[in-house]
């Protein structure tokens, strides 16, 4: 153990009281405060240890689920993801809960009580802007109810990120960045040097749900990059894995893009009528914001940003631009959110991931700095090793 992280082994290790780890980065005065967490042993053992950890950090608890849809939701994972469902058996061990109880285990959120994005793969590396609110649940929310955000005196709900190395006896390691909660990835490389991340896709479309049915049998969106990582190797089996899952959209729509150490890459999106789409480029660096690749195939001939799309098109011609002739992460600097005093939003994290080296790399903002300038961790390197 460093003075940095915990390494848990099984449960032997997850004890009812966790001790308390140095942040990896950022600090609770800053604006993020990052955890890294090495979790090695069987599936079921880490998500007991997953389980530990969210108990002691926060005061989540699985809430009910309609039983036809739990049972439905425990097959599927069964059948098509049965290293996520050892893991939720674990996990419901430390909450002294069956595996087939009727809850669900999803959004598990290590908060204390109380996005538009950019990425670029360049044949090599796959890097990233993770750009989000700075908006606590209740603030977002206010804003897209049309009200005023008040100060409520709880976390933004971006500012606790995991950094998770799972090591499992029998499937395949990996290492991923969840904004906050553990059972899902914004991004993630894995062992076998497969690269993934999400990114809200299309954000004119992005209404709140009228209605919130809960989890539904399948995979939510975060989930997509989790189970792409425990589960495939290369570029292949990622898009047959892709089509064959069950998904939903619990919030708002994302695409993805994933790549290998082939140098082989492709951005995922499903539009209507469901139908999905692999958007490839022969040569040249693939690059994707916050807007459907498939509906806008021209770069020369993208629409004009309106106050509703955060710069989607802006962004991509830049970002298509900087990455022919710049290194992708002052490719990525460009396109970064620029600092005004009052925006709800900045650029949480940038991270590029090297599928040959196994590696993830990440800078995080820690908050505003002086002259409009942000504030950054160190970029800091996190491998996938046994």
């Amino acid at each position: 153990m460093t003075s940095r992280q915990r390494v848990v082994r099984g449960r032997s290790a997850a004890a009812d009281t966790l001790p308390d780890m140095t942040y990896l980065a950022g600090s609770p005065e800053d604006f993020l405060a990052v955890r890294h967490l090495t979790l090695r042993g069987t599936q079921a053992e880490i998500g007991h240890a997953l389980g530990v950890e969210t108990k002691e950090r926060s005061d989540w608890t699985p809430p009910p689920a309609d039983p036809i849809v739990a049972k439905a939701r425990r097959v599927w994972f069964e059948r098509n993801w049965p290293q996520y469902a050892e893991r939720v058996a674990g996990f419901a061990e430390a909450y002294g809960l069956p595996a087939d109880a009727a809850v669900s285990f999803d959004n598990a959120s290590a908060l204390p009580a109380g996005s538009g994005c950019s990425a670029l793969w360049t044949g090599s590396t796959l890097g990233r802007n993770y750009d989000f609110f700075t908006l606590s649940w209740s603030q977002l929310g206010a804003v897209m109810a049309g009200a005023e955000p008040v100060d409520d005196g709880t976390v933004p709900m971006a500012s606790r990120p995991y950094v998770l190395t799972t090591i499992p006896d029998d499937g395949i390691a990996s290492t991923s960045l969840s904004m906050s909660t553990v059972d899902g990835a914004m991004e993630g490389v894995n062992e076998a040097g497969l690269v993934v991340a999400l990114l809200m896709a299309d954000l004119e479309a992005a209404t709140p749900l009228e209605h919130d049915p809960g989890p539904q049998a399948g995979l939510s969106v975060p989930q997509v990059c989790r189970y792409l990582l425990d589960t495939c190797e290369t570029v292949d089996e990622a898009k047959e894995a892709l089509m064959l899952a069950k998904q939903y959209a619990h919030g708002a729509p994302c695409h993805y893009i994933v790549a290998d150490a082939s140098g082989r890459g492709f951005v995922y999106e499903r539009g209507a009528h469901d139908i999905e789409y692999f958007v490839e480029v022969a040569d040249g660096p693939l690059c994707v914001t916050n807007h459907p690749l498939h509906r806008h195939p021209d770069l020369d001939a993208l629409p004009e940003d309106t106050p509703e799309t955060m710069l989607t098109y802006q962004r991509l011609r830049t970002l298509t631009k900087e990455a022919e002739v710049a290194e992708p992460r002052d490719a990525l600097d460009a396109v970064s959110v620029a600092i005004e005093p009052g925006a709800p939003w900045r650029t949480l994290w940038r991270s590029v991931l090297d599928p040959a080296a196994r590696t993830m790399s990440t800078r995080f903002y820690l908050g505003d700095g002086e002259n409009g300038t942000a504030r950054h961790s160190p970029e800091l390197t996190f491998g996938v090793s046994r």
